[in-house]
């Protein structure tokens, strides 16, 4: 059966159904997907050759409607997008114009995917591979399926539509898309709890990027590797795969994702008990952090920099950051910040027996 579920309902008959099996998608929509019919087919040479000037009215109606959903969902009103392709596809199941009908499909697919809508997207995306699409199209909604069902801890059938999926890849030679579907099902498998078959997923999937010089995708396969490896306690390949992929956010100028990664890269550090190397890696993130004017951040590391000094037995520099982190926490009106840190700075203060520093926090 369908699922009835979310925030929209579907609006039409629907054909054919998809159960629940209990237990990072790619698209090129917006350059491969046409909107208005041409002027021929609005002359009524179109997949109704011999609609009256009713169904023409008809036709010019949704196809508006089309475009209206796409340019909504390019501005990021999600919602509104919905109402207008739902009403757009209705309106071409009226026609039985199938070619259309996959066009609105694609995109209610897209729209509810982006909307974290994941069992619409299985419904969209299931009635649209009823309509026998051509290997492209197939593909692109196996991906949003696979992951769809990924997203709400299906894994199962996540599986199965991401295996499709990279088979149509690979027989379209599609490498991006064969890419994609490989680091999708290294997600799954990560997320199942197999990581080493994740691993093999990745791998896989680095030497494709590594061929086509695919830096972006690079950067976060050689991520996705440190996590896993991390998860299996191999934490010098992890370190390993995450400096390679610091190297190249670096290189591609991207200090938000270099942030993230120096968190990852302290964490596997700590867990290895090299506080030295954990300090290192929260200086470089706060000064990024500082640069960003991300003052989230900046509170977390001043925290996680305290931490690692006091696992290192430096508590005198421990409370130089705690102190920092609590004027930061006042200066944005933290107030949870505030409470902990001060909380923080007592614990230093009485680690080392200076109790008169105490009545300061009280």
């Amino acid at each position: 059966m369908f699922f009835g579920f979310g925030k929209y309902r579907l609006i039409g008959k629907l054909t054919r159904g998809q159960s629940m099996w209990k237990d990072g998608c790619n698209s090129n929509l917006n350059n491969t997907m046409p909107v208005y019919p041409s002027d021929t087919e609005q002359n009524g040479e179109s997949n109704n050759q011999e609609c009256n000037k009713g169904n023409q009215e008809l036709l010019i109606t949704a196809c508006s409607q089309l475009q209206k959903g796409i340019e909504q969902h390019k501005n990021g009103n999600l919602k509104v997008a919905m109402a207008f392709l739902q009403e757009s596809w209705k309106k071409f199941q009226v026609l039985e114009d199938l070619s259309q009908q996959i066009k609105a499909l694609r995109y209610l697919t897209l729209v509810a995917y982006n909307h974290g809508d994941y069992k619409i997207v299985i419904n969209y995306g299931t009635e649209c591979l009823s309509l026998k699409p051509e290997p492209k199209i197939q593909q692109q909604i196996l991906s949003y399926i696979g992951n769809a069902y990924r997203h709400i801890g299906y894994y199962e059938p996540a599986i199965q539509y991401l295996s499709q999926c990279l088979e149509i890849a690979k027989q379209l030679n599609d490498k991006k898309s064969w890419v994609a579907a490989l680091n999708n099902l290294g997600l799954v498998y990560k997320f199942s709890g197999n990581l080493p078959l994740a691993i093999n997923f990745y791998e896989q999937s680095l030497t494709i990027l590594q061929e086509l010089q695919d830096q972006w995708g690079e950067e976060q396969v050689l991520k996705n590797l440190g996590d896993a490896y991390y998860g299996l306690n191999d934490y010098n390949k992890a370190i390993d795969y995450f400096q390679k992929s610091i190297q190249i956010a670096q290189s591609l100028n991207r200090p938000r994702n270099v942030v993230r990664l120096f968190k990852n890269l302290a964490t596997t550090y700590y867990a290895l008990g090299d506080y030295a190397q954990v300090i290192a890696c929260y200086e470089q993130r706060l000064k990024l952090a500082q640069e960003l004017g991300d003052t989230r951040t900046q509170e977390q590391s001043l925290r996680n920099l305290g931490i690692a000094c006091e696992a290192n037995g430096d508590y005198r520099q421990a409370i130089t950051y705690y102190e920092e982190r609590l004027e930061l926490a006042r200066e944005t009106q933290d107030s949870r910040s505030e409470k902990q840190t001060l909380a923080s700075l007592k614990a230093a203060y009485y680690a080392l027996g200076e109790y008169t520093a105490l009545m300061e926090f009280e």
